[in-house]
């Protein structure tokens, strides 16, 4: 373990030092075209749909070998018990066009590497859910797998050949997410009161993360919008008290709705799973 996170360090500072290297010349000559980080942006979410192949990414991997990525099973989504059902330690950052400022969270994608990228490869293709963030500019695509999940993608018994190599060229491409036996969660956060609430948003199928949220209070009929507060957690903080019960909606990056009626009760409390009766189905 001490290996492989020393070898990512030191990858990490080369990675950054080379492209500060190659960038520096360019951006002392040219400003940044805002237009064509536009159309970057929305090539990404159209590579990044359901219908697209196989693209070509880099894999690393970081924490305990066989463990879910954080020493805490957390991440930069806010999900907790990442070792557990339903992410069983099968998780991953992301970089930017994956992570999406959060809006990635829960998102799932099939990964595989190929013989030809290692020769501990198995080319069988492995599901892991999006859980936290990464900023190393490895690749354009980059996923920074949890120990399990990059060692899943090996043949048998070859899992720790492969974790040995550090970082590999592999393929990915978006599938929806399904999470048998299980509605959308909701979590009150610590810090919520009468004029702030939290919210952590889990466990929804088919896209798997959250673009919108909005909230009703005490069956008012008017819906207020939520704010991200980072990763997969929402707020509201309108500076004047809140009344329960609240109803919250969610919309995904597919723009389907659901409601979670009266969901978070007047009396909630912190740290709760707050399981509704909703679920996103194909």
């Amino acid at each position: 373990m001490a290996t492989a996170l020393s070898f990512k360090a030191a990858f990490a500072v080369a990675a950054l030092l080379s492209v500060v290297a190659v960038t520096y010349g360019a951006r002392a000559q040219q400003q940044p075209d805002l237009h064509n980080a536009t159309d970057s942006q929305s090539q990404d979410r159209s590579l990044l749909s359901y219908s697209s192949g196989w693209l070509p990414a880099k894999a690393t991997w970081y924490g305990a070998p066989t463990g879910a990525g954080p020493d805490d099973n957390g991440g930069a989504c806010g999900f907790k018990g990442t070792n557990q059902y339903p992410f069983s330690s099968m998780t991953s950052c992301g970089n930017e066009p994956i992570f999406k400022d959060g809006k990635g969270c829960g998102s799932c994608y099939q990964i595989r590497c190929l013989k030809s990228n290692h020769p501990a490869c198995s080319g069988v293709p492995q599901t892991v859910i999006i859980t936290d963030m990464n900023y190393y500019p490895v690749a354009k695509y980059h996923f920074d797998l949890s120990g399990t999940a990059f060692g899943a993608m090996a043949s048998w018994g070859l899992n720790d050949k492969l974790r040995h190599a550090g970082i590999i060229d592999m393929q990915f491409r978006r599938v929806p997410c399904n999470f048998p036996g299980l509605t959308i969660t909701f979590r009150v956060q610590h810090g919520s009161n009468p004029m702030y609430l939290a919210v952590l948003i889990e466990h929804e199928n088919q896209d798997g993360d959250v673009v919108q949220a909005d909230i009703m209070q005490n069956n008012s009929g008017y819906w207020e919008p939520m704010h991200e507060s980072w990763g997969s957690i929402w707020r509201i903080d309108p500076n004047r008290p809140l009344r329960g019960p609240f109803s919250i909606r969610i919309t995904n990056e597919s723009g389907k709705q659901l409601v979670a009626k009266n969901i978070i009760p007047a009396n909630y409390v912190a740290d709760v799973d707050y399981r509704s009766y909703v679920q996103y189905t194909s």
